[in-house]
């Protein structure tokens, strides 16, 4: 038996395999890497004719700039006037799309009584270490009614995949900031005064307006 030949084929064995684990290592970290210093844009969300239609009726209906403005004078009444800010999910990505530019840097979802954004924020060239990259930041939301009074919480934000302390978030998240700052006269006070209610789940958002 010819038992050298037997060891160099054991041998080449082995470094067969310590070369696939290298290359699939590699492999790994650098998909690592470039999912997130290195996060692809979002592609912007567009509306058929149909559903721009609905869009643009929804915003004359509570005032808001519609594609084509209707200038021609008539006495102000708020007759027949909606109080109602109903959006889905995919109208809200495509107003973020149109009307900022921000439209390959964020994303909106929604979900029961959670409204979440995804961010990807460039960095200065000359910040340290990680100059030139790009921040990859998720948050969220809760967003919901109850008690007479709107209810706005901080769920969370975290940084790359890594949830941000809560001590470097002033301390805010899951706290009501309604109830937290609503007592004092200032924005949380008149906002919860106007709010008769809000409503979030999967994809689609209802605040109502008191008069």
């Amino acid at each position: 038996m010819d038992t050298s030949s037997d060891t160099k084929i054991g041998c080449l064995h082995v470094v067969g395999v310590i070369l696939l684990t290298v290359f699939i290592s590699v492999s790994v970290t650098l998909w690592v890497i470039q999912y997130f210093l290195f996060p692809k844009p979002f592609q912007p969300v567009t509306l058929d004719a149909r559903e721009t239609t609905v869009l643009a009726q929804k915003l004359q209906q509570i005032g808001l700039p519609a594609p084509v403005d209707d200038l021609t004078p008539e006495p102000y009444t708020e007759v027949g006037a909606s109080r109602e800010i109903s959006l889905s999910e995919k109208e809200l990505n495509a107003l973020l799309a149109k009307n900022t530019d921000m439209a390959e840097q964020a994303v909106i979802d929604l979900a029961d009584n959670l409204a979440s954004a995804k961010i990807l924020l460039p960095l200065d060239p000359e910040f340290p270490f990680i100059g030139g990259k790009t921040l990859k930041v998720n948050a969220g939301m809760e967003l919901a009614y109850a008690n007479n009074n709107p209810i706005i919480k901080l769920k969370g934000v975290s940084v790359w995949g890594v949830p941000v302390p809560n001590a470097w978030l002033g301390n805010l998240k899951n706290v009501d900031l309604v109830n937290e700052f609503g007592g004092n006269a200032g924005f949380w006070q008149s906002f919860a005064a106007g709010v008769e209610d809000i409503h979030v789940e999967e994809g689609h958002l209802l605040i109502k307006l008191k008069e």
